[in-house]
């Protein structure tokens, strides 16, 4: 007797359905699961047959196949269990229909269903592909639900699943949650007291996407201020949070990030991180690591120079492509990884180097120091500001400044600015193509201006184009369809103390 149910696994961030095909013959009672698994789809012959019997269900005595197509297609992971016990319990004759449904949870040794990572991911495959009906784990219902055309039953036990599919008691279809959305974390951009100059470069930032390097002393507020960007992005649109939250759900993280949140992801990983916790990868099938978990949000690399060279040099080609691609001897799968790359480095291994405390570092150490981080990580990093050491006066004589709310105004004025020339407004100014780069309406002052001081700081290709992203973001910000003298000028000033 053969028997099928559909379960599904993920490849990156895309899903693929699996047919789970199970076969009972007449032998010696044995039960083999074959169709490139793991370890984990191994063991789960002990955690079906346990689950089957436990739930009052009787176990085939005879040799039981199981086969998970397509064969070639590696396959991880414990969600196989409730599509492998269905596909038994079908093929032992019990009066199931599991037509049109798919079937994606861990089942424990009790019969009841365990969540697993990915749902969210795999319910967007099936709902593609025109299922009906994905049975989850209770716990994972909130996330499948999001997707639409899609029917999600929630389920607690194995006898749940299989009445349902008897039509003896129906599961009740689960409702997306009501997305209750909290204000944006971190500080608000009104504490930072005094560093004008950093702020206005925050506020290019997150206009326009544009990567961000602050240099200063120990105690001047860099890490503050970055950790006040996410407060100045405006929200996410549906497709982008749900694509994120996609991302969040594939390494079991959506505990810190709620499924339906709308506020773009911060990620603020330790210098000690490995190389694959960073850009992503691990054992088995790779996973994604923090590049992409700041998809469409910020990357913060505090203390940048204490980082392994290595570990900056994987983030070139994310960086420039914005999308990053693991290759692995059984599969290659691709992440997204589309963010704002916000840094904070000491000027010098002490931290005092140009400060008035003074610097006690001898020319070998800064030398060292200044080469941690290549000349082709800093050639894809847009805004460079010193952050100097603030005065008694700046933190308790000086006004407050503007709020969050106040400039992530003029942050979505910017937006609107460019929603003309971009097909995609909220990929910021930085993802624009070079050739658009080039044409964009440049006053014939200020390309005088960028080609005298472009040759002066020795800029690349990718350094000019790089100056005019900048520039158009500031000329949106100032509500101008041109780019002006003073927008190069305040681009180059940014890019010019880079090379200095």
């Amino acid at each position: 007797m053969i028997a099928s149910a559909i379960g599904c696994t993920v490849q990156g961030l895309a899903g693929v359905p699996v047919t789970v095909e199970a076969h009972i013959a007449n032998g010696l009672p044995h039960f083999a699961i074959v169709g490139l698994t793991d370890r984990a789809i191994q063991e789960a012959r002990e955690r079906v047959r346990s689950a089957v019997q436990n739930g009052g269900f009787e176990w085939p005595q005879r040799r039981i196949t199981v086969n998970l197509a397509p064969a070639e297609v590696p396959k991880e992971g414990s969600g196989f269990d409730l599509a492998i016990a269905v596909a038994v319990l079908r093929a032992g004759e019990s009066g199931i229909d599991s037509s049109g449904t798919a079937f994606v949870a861990e089942l424990a040794l009790d019969s009841s269903l365990r969540p697993v990572n990915g749902v969210l991911p795999m319910a967007r495959c099936l709902a593609a592909l025109g299922m009906r009906r994905l049975v989850v784990a209770s716990q994972n219902a909130a996330e499948a639900a999001l997707v639409d055309g899609l029917c999600v039953l929630p389920a607690t036990r194995l006898q749940d699943v299989v009445e349902h599919l008897r039509g003896l008691l129906p599961i009740q279809p689960a409702r997306p949650g009501a997305g209750a959305d909290a204000g944006p974390a971190g500080p608000d951009l009104a504490e930072v007291c005094g560093q004008a100059s950093a702020k206005r470069a925050l506020e290019i930032a997150a206009a326009g996407g544009h990567n961000l390097l602050l240099t200063g002393p120990p105690g001047s507020g860099k890490t503050m201020m970055a950790r006040a960007l996410p407060s100045l992005l405006p929200d996410l649109e549906p497709d982008a949070a749900l694509e994120v939250s996609a991302i969040y759900s594939l390494r079991g993280l959506l505990r810190e990030r709620p499924a339906m949140s709308l506020r773009p992801a911060f990620r603020a990983p330790h210098h000690s991180v490995s190389r694959s916790g960073l850009v992503g990868g691990g054992v088995g099938i790779a996973q994604p690591g923090e590049i992409s978990l700041a998809h469409r949000g910020v990357l913060f690399l505090d203390e940048l120079c204490e980082f392994p060279r290595s570990h900056l040099e994987a983030l070139r080609q994310p960086l420039e492509h914005h999308a990053v691609t693991i290759v692995r001897s059984r599969a290659a799968v691709t992440f997204p990884a589309e963010f704002v790359l916000v840094a904070a480095a000491n000027p010098c291994p002490c931290g005092h180097l140009g400060d008035a405390k003074g610097c006690n570092c001898d020319l070998r150490q800064l030398q060292a120091y200044d080469a941690r981080v290549s000349g082709p990580i800093r050639d894809r990093i847009d805004l460079q500001v010193s952050v100097p050491r603030q005065r008694f006066g700046d933190l308790f004589g000086g006004s407050e400044g503007e709020a969050s709310a106040v400039v992530r105004g003029r942050v979505e004025s910017a937006r609107q600015m460019r929603s003309g020339r971009l097909a995609d407004p909220a990929a910021g100014t930085a993802r624009t193509p070079s050739a658009l780069s080039r044409s964009y309406r440049t006053a014939p002052a200020a390309r005088r201006l960028l080609a005298r001081s472009g040759e002066r700081l020795r800029l690349s290709a990718r350094g000019f184009v790089r100056v005019l992203r900048v520039a158009r973001t500031i000329a949106d910000l100032a509500g101008d369809d041109g780019v002006g003298e003073a927008a190069i000028a305040e681009a180059l000033h940014y890019r010019g103390e880079m090379a200095a």
